[in-house]
């Protein structure tokens, strides 16, 4: 089994650097993609209440074996539709994702975007601090925030995010953002680590790199993510490919193949796959 290495989060919780994401994953597929990935050797999992499939996921969880101390399970909280959401209507959410799951706590809870244009976040945030108080999540954190969305809740709360997951890939590196994780002591956690359809895997810059150590291009992007220090959440749902994703700890790209991978993103501010934070609302 692959030793995936672990990010010590600003609580001290341990958080493997490398999950098994099941966005798009069906919920009637979600209990074999997950059982195969904890058979693989994979030890963390992430889903969210919007991906429809926190049932499947939590019979996934049940039926592997795998104790439930060995797997850092990742939930996110959907704050939406167009809607204001109170102490009350967030504490019956994560108890719904709880029982979906069928735990007694997740490892990480997530405010899954931002809207910065509803102005709820930080009320929102101070709800997850109770939540982390309760011990029904060992940590909590934030998706898709910016900097200015950051400061926000540093100007309000003294609980600092334990992990901003965001769009990240070597078409869009969000070096800035990064950066303010590092300041701040937030974990980078990235979402769509491989891009999404085939453009990025093709691309001959990473496409030398994965013949030169012999590797697929998937392998060498999520190679490119641990050794910048991001967390990655790769998903699948064909075995050969789980089992791929997880076998990226037998090689290491020397400083000319993170120069090149670094290199695609340069000027790609008009990269971004997903939507824009700043406007995003549903």
């Amino acid at each position: 089994m692959n030793q995936v290495p672990t990010v010590k989060l600003n609580n001290d919780t341990l958080m493997p650097q490398l999950g098994f994401g099941v966005w798009q994953v069906p919920d009637a597929e979600a209990e074999r993609a997950v059982a195969t990935a904890l058979e693989a050797g994979y030890r963390s999992i992430d889903t969210a209440s919007v991906y429809g499939n926190e049932a499947g996921t939590g019979k996934g969880l049940a039926a592997s074996g795998v104790a439930r101390e060995e797997v850092f399970v990742t939930t996110k909280l959907w704050n939406g539709p167009k809607r204001t959401w109170d102490r009350d209507a967030v504490l019956r959410a994560f108890d719904d994702s709880l029982g979906k799951l069928r735990l007694d706590h997740v490892d990480l809870y997530l405010i899954h975007w931002p809207r910065p244009m509803r102005e709820d976040f930080v009320s929102i945030w101070k709800t997850f601090e109770e939540i982390a108080a309760s011990g029904r999540a060992k940590a909590v954190g934030v998706s898709n925030f910016r900097p200015a969305d950051l400061e926000r809740i540093a100007a309000e709360s003294a609980l600092v995010p334990a992990v901003n997951q965001i769009e990240l890939h070597p078409l869009f590196p969000q070096a800035e953002l990064r950066a303010v994780h590092a300041e701040r002591g937030i974990a980078t956690e990235a979402w769509s680590p491989l891009g999404q359809g085939k453009e990025l895997l093709t691309l001959p810059a990473v496409t030398v790199i994965a013949a030169k150590h012999g590797r697929s291009a998937a392998q060498v992007v999520l190679r490119w993510h641990l050794q910048h220090g991001n967390v990655v959440i790769p998903k699948s749902v064909t075995p050969a490919r789980i089992r791929e994703n997880l076998d990226v700890f037998g090689f290491e790209l020397d400083a000319a193949d993170v120069a090149a991978l670094d290199a695609l993103g340069a000027g790609a501010a008009g990269r971004r796959i997903g939507p824009d934070p700043a406007v995003f609302d549903v």
